[in-house]
């Protein structure tokens, strides 16, 4: 953290120190054979060399098998017992909750009195205010003296930031002085998430995978995923043992997930299904707005930090303006004979729509239609009120016998000068007689 400001001309000055818990001192063992010390580790391949039960002491062991077991649970961990302190300010990561202890000092010979202190924390987009004394200040603070303080403020933002202390006092001559002082700091992101999305027939699968950027062991204790409305969803692991979220047994006792520091990472996998039908689902305003991650993680000595993605997008969907359908198809299709197809066009939309015409397109793939319109080559069709639907009838004549498609059923909307999806083919079987 770096300081800005100056305190020359000034009696007090602030000081400030981050209040973070401490870390393990780690000493790893060095492990070896008491007898190396002494003999050599090639001294008893030796065929003319003693015995080496006339050399050796009855715990040691001469072919070095139980030089690396361990005699005591702890001996791998190499923890001495004792806590370091912080030894710099170190780093402070989005997601944490920044503690400070600040002191303001009065270096003078005569005391300070009705000290208005004020601590802010200062980034790109906003100032937030930590501590004001403005309503009752400090009375004094003697000579040699300090007043402590701890602020705290949860870092919701990347980037630079600024802690600004200020005092306003009088000083031994009764002046009335104002001390600013600037501490500034970055904020890195301690996690990266990164996200695909595959949809199989009706389900949407989400992998997300999680990368630790910091120097620390970070504990997942919650990787939640929060789905949109008319979403469920349910996390898959390759145990088998899948949880619903907000399930009565949701993993009450469930262990915390370990990524490693420097670049650890670890694969979540969400199945989300969609209470609404296909038709329903172009209704609904940004419905390929499929939710966001709720992430919460302890340190090594259980530091909390927690992260919201911003909204996951799924594949966006395709709002239909209008959709036709076919209701009943005749059982007996006859060469040469007209029959009836029996449809249904439906407005998805909140507004009026039409008049439409109805025609059978030319098939470019397949060549000259087999099935065609029996009579004129196009049908109209009145306007359909919002969100409604109307049945008609259209003639057709089937051209060859056997096995045929009814292809290239279009509608053109004759107001807006478009043209809609034709009617997926439909195969129909043409008897001779």
């Amino acid at each position: 953290m770096s300081n800005q400001g100056s305190s020359a001309s000034h009696s007090v000055a602030f000081r400030v120190m981050r209040l973070c818990r401490p870390s393990f001192n780690v000493d790893p063992p060095l492990r070896i054979d008491p007898d190396d010390l002494f003999f050599g580790e090639d001294y008893f391949d030796d065929p003319s060399a003693p015995s080496s039960a006339d050399l050796i002491t009855p715990d040691s062991d001469p072919s070095y098998r139980d030089r690396f077991l361990l005699h005591h649970f702890s001996d791998s961990m190499g923890l001495s017992g004792l806590l370091v302190l912080p030894q710099s300010f170190g780093a402070i990561y989005l997601g944490e909750t920044f503690c400070s202890y600040i002191s303001i000092n009065n270096s003078s010979n005569f005391e300070v009195r009705e000290v208005i202190i004020k601590a802010e924390i200062q980034t790109e987009r906003q100032r937030i205010l930590l501590l004001d004394t403005s309503k009752s200040p400090v009375d004094t603070i003697r000579a040699g003296g300090r007043y402590d303080f701890i602020v705290e403020h949860d870092v919701k933002e990347l980037g630079p930031h600024t802690l600004v202390c200020t005092a306003l006092y009088n000083d031994g001559d009764g002046e009335r002085k104002y001390l600013p002082q600037f501490f500034k700091f970055i904020v890195a992101n301690p996690l990266s998430v990164r996200t695909k999305v595959r949809v199989v027939k009706e389900t949407t699968f989400l992998e997300a995978c999680i990368e630790n950027h910091t120097k620390s062991n970070l504990f997942m204790d919650q990787v939640d995923f929060e789905p949109a409305q008319h979403y469920s969803a349910l996390i898959l692991r390759g145990d088998g043992h899948h949880a619903e979220k907000d399930s009565p047994t949701s993993e009450t006792f469930k262990p915390p997930i370990l990524i490693r520091s420097g670049g650890g990472i670890y694969n979540y996998l969400y199945q989300l299904k969609s209470s609404l039908d296909d038709s329903a689902q172009t209704k609904v305003e940004g419905s390929n707005v499929l939710g966001k991650l709720q992430i919460t993680w302890r340190t090594n000595l259980g530091e909390p930090g927690r992260l919201q993605t911003q909204q996951i997008l799924g594949t966006p969907t395709t709002k239909k303006e209008v959709e036709l359908q076919v209701v009943e198809v005749p059982s007996i299709i006859n060469l040469q004979i007209p029959f009836t197809l029996k449809l249904n066009l439906t407005n998805l939309t909140e507004k009026k729509l039409g008049p439409f015409e109805v025609s059978v397109s030319q098939n470019v793939l397949f060549g000259e239609n087999v099935v065609m319109i029996n009579g004129l080559q196009s049908m109209v069709l009145s306007q359909i009120e919002a969100l409604g639907s109307t049945n008609f009838h259209l003639n057709l004549i089937a051209t060859k016998p056997g096995i045929q498609r009814i292809t290239g059923i279009t509608v053109f909307d004759t107001r807006e000068m478009k043209s809609y999806d034709p009617l997926p083919d439909l195969e129909i079987f043409v008897d001779l007689d």
